[in-house]
């Protein structure tokens, strides 16, 4: 046993090691030069589409531009930009979080020519419904003989959908933040009730499909985001006095590396470590170029795939920039980063708690709360997707019990050897997904080249 769990370790860390993020950041750049950086130009475009100022009813597709984005950011808006960050200001200071920022600059142009291919290169399930996803772009996209590559991509996507994680993580805060404080034993029972009031909740949405999952995703998600943003400007505020000094502090210590562990080196140095470290915490949070987001944004209700593109492009902007930037002050300014031994999800606890003594790490376990009922939503869905396209879309339904199941065992056990083999295969999705969106990015750029080309005439038709 104690074999298995070491060797499912090795293979998580392996598999978010370094070849991996050559492929997610080497391939993020490269489509970035790639289009000459013009997505970047169309923010205020995407901004109008995501208003939904372009919407057509008549559009193929189950759900509008902005449920599409909610569902994708309820998806990675949760643990990794809670527990994430405060993990890579632990270990990296406050340099790492600049690298994370580089990362999300990457991602966005990763999530453009995903999303846009998704919808691009729509297929069809055997119900004949019109469906998106790297497993359809990937066959519709490069033909048949490509299929083995979107097999693996589903196959991975069937175990690295499932939410063991993020529901241990969540049981975690429940117990440390509200049971155990006011007195309540926690065990194997009080665990149980927690899974069950999970499995009720989600069920109610999951069992209702896509549709539903996007009408309480967009919901739930602008919610969530504001609510953490009015509790951190509460802490800035209160420490406006050294704001200053740590923003500066993110960039300075980005190239000095000064609160790196010294015995910690890659490709020479410790700075290699520190930007390794940075740029790793910031792919594992906004998972662009996994292949999760392009599956939602692939249900989008649209004709053009650049709209969706630029749509799904805001996502890294607001999950790593906005999201983990707030978590990444918090913990900064109020100095728990260097007076508490707390990692994870408690370090940010601890910043809220220093600051709201009484209510301040309630709220944050509301906005925690949220964050993983919403991602634990967004996930089922991407599951069910993966389990259409291997099994028939009249099996998919069955993944949703199995999906089930696994939040009780999440919830119930420490599971550390499934938490580590759902991290490797989640990271495994990767690689069927850049190879793809590398090998199609010509497709996408001349489309978008004649999106460009469009709405020019449409502006001036107007």
């Amino acid at each position: 046993m104690e074999f298995l769990n070491q060797l499912l370790k090795d293979f998580s860390s392996l598999a978010w090691g370094l070849p991996l993020l050559i492929l997610l950041i080497g391939g993020g750049l490269y489509l970035l030069i790639r289009s000459h950086f013009l997505p970047f130009k169309y923010i205020g475009h995407a901004i109008s589409v995501l208003r939904g100022k372009y919407d057509n009813p008549n559009d193929q597709g189950q759900i509008s531009h902005f449920q599409a984005l909610t569902t994708a950011l309820s998806a990675t808006v949760g643990m990794g930009n809670i527990a994430g960050v405060a993990v890579a200001i632990s270990i990296g200071g406050p340099g790492a979080v600049f690298w994370m920022w580089v990362s999300a600059i990457i991602g966005m142009s990763t999530k453009f020519f995903t999303s846009t291919l998704a919808i691009l290169f729509r297929g069809k399930d055997s119900a004949g419904e019109v469906q998106g996803g790297p497993m359809y772009f990937i066959v519709e996209g490069l033909g048949k003989s490509w299929k083995p590559l979107a097999i693996f991509f589903s196959l991975c996507g069937l175990i690295g959908a499932l939410p063991v994680f993020n529901v241990n993580q969540l049981t975690q805060a429940i117990n440390d933040i509200l049971l155990i404080p006011n007195g309540v034993e926690v065990g194997f029972s009080s665990n149980l009730y927690i899974a069950f009031a999970l499995v009720s909740i989600t069920a109610l949405v999951i069992l209702g499909g896509i549709k539903r999952i996007g009408i309480v995703a967009s919901r739930l998600v602008p919610m969530m985001v504001l609510l953490y943003f009015v509790l951190v400007i509460i802490i800035l505020v209160l420490h406006s006095d050294v704001l200053l000094y740590y923003l500066k502090l993110i960039f300075t210590d980005a190239f000095a590396a000064n609160y790196y562990p010294k015995n910690d080196t890659f490709l020479g140095g410790v700075l290699g470590a520190l930007i390794l470290h940075g740029i790793k915490r910031g792919a594992f949070s906004n998972e662009a170029g996994i292949g999760t987001a392009p599956m939602a944004h692939g249900a989008a209700k649209t004709n053009e795939p650049i709209r969706e593109g630029l749509v799904a492009m805001l996502g890294p902007a607001i999950d790593t920039l906005v999201v983990c930037t707030l978590t990444a002050l918090a913990i900064l300014t109020t100095g728990v980063w260097e007076t508490t031994s707390d990692n994870g999800v408690s370090l940010t606890a601890a910043a809220f708690g220093n600051v709201m003594p009484t209510y301040g790490k309630y709220a944050l376990l509301v906005c925690i709360t949220v964050f993983s009922m919403s991602s634990l939503f967004s996930y089922s869905y991407y599951g069910t997707k993966c389990m259409s396209f291997l099994f028939g879309s009249d099996k998919k339904h069955y993944y949703n019990y199995f999906y089930i199941l696994s939040i009780i065992l999440g919830a119930t056990t420490s599971l550390s050897m499934m938490i580590n083999l759902i991290d490797g295969v989640f990271a495994l999705m990767a690689i069927p997904t850049m190879i793809a969106t590398i090998i199609l990015a010509p497709k996408v750029i001349k489309e978008l080249k004649a999106y460009t080309k469009r709405q020019k005439l449409s502006k001036h038709e107007e």
